[in-house]
């Protein structure tokens, strides 16, 4: 009967005065809600740097030119990547380890289909190994071929974006495009990868090496050498035979001196995975700041809301009210406040994480939502508890004095 009464009495206190009580739980709204969506976007942020990785496959290495451990390149001179490196490492490296091997050179250029003009995210030009070391699968079409190479034929295969684009609902195979001046015939469409962030991994197109670099790059250094690992287990095996290949053709004797890096898709993974944590972590310390200020603002409301009521503390306590009752109401109201708006600000938060935030689709954490809930409830019983005790400590002469 007690606990009805107190919950009766702190539900009148605060509809009393809506407004204030309104502003009050906006304040634990934002703040829930600002920690919920910000984890959830650094938490999707995650989530789609992983896809993006483990969509090339967990037996993928990418090798690039540069210094293996960090070294200062004055003290030895660094060779570029080349097709005749792509070949060694094909020839010359066990099948064992070595299931495929692609090299790569990447460039940018406006593709053009009748009025349309478009520009992919990047224009890729590479042999048909690309495809299965990449994880790429065509979905209608089919790929180039090393006739094809060999032939520097104007063909293309489109990623599903840059497709969408140009084509619209149009079926693109057989059909025109010129990119950058040069017409291509489109002979196949990527499937749909997806993937939520600052990229798109379908916004590409995919040639033949030879037409890429003889349209746009010239024949000079590769970007980077795509190898196909036999399996997920001999990725390990793999790197040791490009070392040992890449070694021989760049005539290097000492291992520490290599001029090219072999990175994994594991290693990425777990680069980015902690890059990605440390990102997170940030997110949700910024938006805390929001609770505390939410917390601060139930300090100042109640604080006020005493000086307001503080004759009728004095009557309660003049009837014979206890401490502990007019202490109780008013960490009651503190408590409803933060209640309803970690309530609100929850629902707010799990609504907003259905639309895209700077281009990444937020991923709830559902161990956010129950913890941002309960740190606002603690916050609404902590920084009511100074309003509340003073309420609760005045003596009930000079509560009635007060004008």
């Amino acid at each position: 009967m007690i606990l009805w009464q107190t919950l009766r009495f702190a539900v009148g206190g605060l509809a009393a005065n809506k407004v204030r009580s309104a502003l009050t739980m906006l304040g634990v709204l934002i703040g829930v809600a600002s920690v919920i969506l910000l984890l959830a976007v650094g938490n999707g942020s995650s989530v789609a740097v992983k896809d993006s990785i483990t969509s090339l496959g967990t037996n993928a290495l990418t090798v690039s030119s540069g210094s293996a451990n960090g070294g200062s390149r004055a003290t030895f001179s660094v060779r570029k990547l080349t097709v005749a490196d792509a070949k060694a490492l094909a020839s010359g490296a066990s099948p064992d380890a070595v299931r495929s091997v692609a090299p790569v050179v990447t460039t940018s250029a406006t593709a053009l289909h009748g009025n349309i003009s478009y520009s992919p995210g990047s224009i890729v030009g590479t042999y048909p190994s690309y495809f299965e070391t990449a994880n790429q699968k065509v979905a209608h079409g089919e790929y180039f071929t090393d006739d094809d190479v060999l032939a520097s034929r104007k063909v293309a295969v489109l990623g599903a974006t840059t497709a969408k684009q140009l084509f619209d609902t149009e079926d693109p195979v057989g059909k025109p495009v010129v990119l950058g001046g040069t017409p291509f015939t489109v002979v196949g469409v990527l499937q749909a990868k997806g993937g939520s962030g600052f990229t798109d991994p379908d916004d590409v197109v995919v040639a033949p090496l030879p037409t890429v670099q003889n349209a746009f790059t010239g024949f000079g250094p590769v970007n980077q050498i795509l190898v196909q690992a036999s399996s997920a287990d001999s990725t390990t095996a793999a790197q040791s035979e490009i070392t040992r290949v890449l070694l021989g053709t760049h005539a290097i004797a000492d291992p520490a001196k290599a001029d090219f890096r072999i990175t994994s898709q594991s290693s990425l993974l777990t680069a980015r995975e902690s890059t990605t944590k440390t990102f997170t972590v940030l997110l949700g310390a910024v938006a805390a700041i929001s609770l505390l200020v939410g917390g601060i603002g139930i300090t100042n409301i109640m604080l006020v809301t005493v000086t307001e009521r503080t004759r009728e503390i004095g009557i309660r306590k003049a009837l014979g009210a206890p401490r502990a009752v007019i202490l109780g109401q008013f960490l009651t109201e503190s408590t409803l406040l933060s209640v309803i708006g970690a309530g609100l600000g929850v629902a707010a938060g799990i609504v907003g994480s259905h639309f895209s935030i700077v281009g990444i689709k937020p991923v709830v954490i559902p161990e956010s939502v129950l913890g941002a809930f309960a740190v606002a409830v603690a916050i609404g019983l902590f920084f009511g508890s100074y309003p509340a005790n003073r309420a609760a400590s005045l003596r009930p002469i000079d509560a009635l004095r007060h004008e």
